[in-house]
């Protein structure tokens, strides 16, 4: 196919409207759109995918978006402006998107999962010859730093996911999750993508992401 423009937001608790959206081909948001996953939420981010000019919208939920969990066919039916994905793919016009929304454990929000064997299982799931992979959370070492007292920082990113990244290689690999890694990385193969669009007060002050492929 021709040059694709890809948008890309996460963390973005329903304040999409707050920041330009650049036009582009495909729109993905990596999850937390809502702030507590309800219903209402959920209809009011369906009618703003609605608005948008893109040709396709492409999602995953995140820990924020409880109701995809807990309710998971009630969401899905009244999130009908997009295609939603969890641990699956979509291929458009020859480009393959795999989005999962799952995260290593963390307090008591949705897709919590422990480290190790478990979160493991669900990024084994991930096939070869994806070129977008899309995730909740990012893998370590790669848009995942916190700060922590007394200056220090800390890597919060998932082994597991890094090493199924390693093993597919996407050409792109977009997050959110840790909203203060904010920002592209590379390694030789994939461009890491944290599209975190607030900040860790709420404040919508990123930009989306755009690239072509």
């Amino acid at each position: 196919c021709s040059e694709m423009r890809f948008v890309c937001t996460s963390y973005s608790h329903l304040m999409h409207d707050r920041v330009h959206m650049p036009d582009g081909y495909v729109f993905i948001d990596a999850g937390d759109f809502t702030m507590r996953g309800e219903l209402g939420e959920i209809a009011r981010f369906n009618g703003f995918l609605a608005g948008l000019p893109h040709k396709h919208k492409v999602l995953i939920a995140g820990n924020h978006d409880f109701l995809f969990e807990r309710g998971a066919s009630l969401a899905r039916a009244t999130l009908t402006n997009c295609i939603y994905l969890k641990d699956s793919e979509v291929t458009i016009e020859g480009v393959r998107i795999y989005g999962s929304p799952w995260q290593p454990a963390f307090m008591d929000w949705a897709f919590n999962l422990e480290r190790g064997p478990q979160i493991k299982a669900k990024w084994d799931l991930i096939p070869a010859g994806v070129q977008v992979l899309v995730t909740h959370g990012p893998p370590l070492g790669q848009g995942d730093e916190v700060p922590r007292p007394a200056g220090q920082r800390e890597r919060v990113g998932c082994a597991d996911l890094l090493d199924a990244v390693k093993r597919i290689r996407p050409a792109y690999h977009v997050f959110g999750h840790v909203h203060e890694g904010y920002g592209i990385t590379r390694d030789e193969h994939t461009t890491y993508v944290n599209a975190s669009m607030c900040d860790g007060k709420y404040n919508p002050i990123n930009p989306p992401f755009v690239f072509n492929l």
